[in-house]
């Protein structure tokens, strides 16, 4: 199916931002909303917003990822559900009244991580943190009210970062930021939680492909092929960009946080085509950005 107009919210993230450039890329028109121009979690304001643009797409990419805030602060963990969960609901809400498809994206921590073979897009949701349940919150809504949607899974997204204030810095930058900047020659890193990673742009074409080709509504998962752990991945990246440092593959329980993370959630693509490999994905972030040093 193709679309003129797209609604994409949440574009000073990782994922919105590299939304917006592949989607005016391929001409579409992009109308690109971030907080300050949208508060998602004003039921009110969400409906007369959409109203107002009239787009023939919604997208949303509105989250809150502090995974551990959500888990230690109650303030926090509200604001994550009206965010992850009521907002969701709201947004369903206009855009099923106005027929217009739904894409929306949750996270492998809706998982509980014991399955090691990986989670197919059926697979029950048994989130084991606050930052799961609330993400759950979301998926529920979606699968319980909307008719014209996508819910699309990724996992340990990269990319360049996003300019909102609230946007993270990813794994792969943050590894590289430890080396080159802050002059550490040894790291520990994590062994035993394996997971895939997804590159913005990555996911960005996915999910263009997905809404034009006339696919089936539902759940996809649309992380990069393959899976790591931690350790593998700081290894990788350090191996591609040449860079000498000591790494220690640790255990979880070494670097004590609040909320549990899941120990095997690889993302499993059982209904398009393949992205491609994580490392392949890797590789071209590292030629195509400059990291100083």
């Amino acid at each position: 199916m193709q679309y003129h107009k797209v609604l994409i919210l949440g574009t000073k993230g990782m994922l919105g931002q590299a939304l917006v450039e592949e989607l005016e890329n391929k001409n579409y028109e992009v109308v690109a909303l971030n907080h300050a121009d949208l508060d998602v979690t004003d039921e009110l304001a969400v409906k007369n917003k959409i109203c107002e643009i009239s787009p023939d797409l919604v997208i949303n990419t509105t989250a809150v990822n502090l995974v551990d805030e959500i888990e230690k602060d109650n303030q926090v963990f509200e604001t994550a559900k009206k965010v992850n969960g009521d907002a969701v609901g709201f947004l369903i809400n206009v855009a099923d009244s106005r027929g217009i498809p739904f894409v929306h994206f949750s996270t492998n921590y809706v998982f509980g991580g014991s399955n090691q073979e990986g989670y197919r897009e059926d697979h029950a949701a048994r989130p084991i943190s606050r930052y799961g349940e609330t993400k759950l919150l979301g998926e529920e809504k979606l699968l319980r009210k909307a008719k014209k949607y996508y819910l699309i899974r990724i996992s340990r997204l990269f990319g360049k970062a996003g300019k909102s204030a609230r946007s993270k810095i990813s794994f792969v930058d943050l590894m590289l930021d430890l080396v080159l900047n802050k002059k550490k020659e040894h790291l520990d890193v994590v062994e035993d939680e394996v997971c895939s990673p997804t590159y913005a742009p990555d996911a960005a074409r996915f999910t263009r492909e997905l809404v034009e080709g006339d696919y089936p509504w539902g759940i996809y998962h649309g992380a990069n092929e393959g899976g790591c752990s931690w350790y593998e991945f700081a290894k990788k990246i350090f191996e591609m960009k040449n860079i000498r440092v000591n790494l220690t593959p640790v255990k979880s329980d070494f670097f004590p946080r609040p909320a549990k993370r899941p120990k095997y959630s690889v993302l499993l693509n059982t209904k398009l085509p393949k992205q491609r490999k994580w490392e392949e994905a890797l590789r071209e972030y590292l030629n195509q950005n400059s990291f100083s040093s």
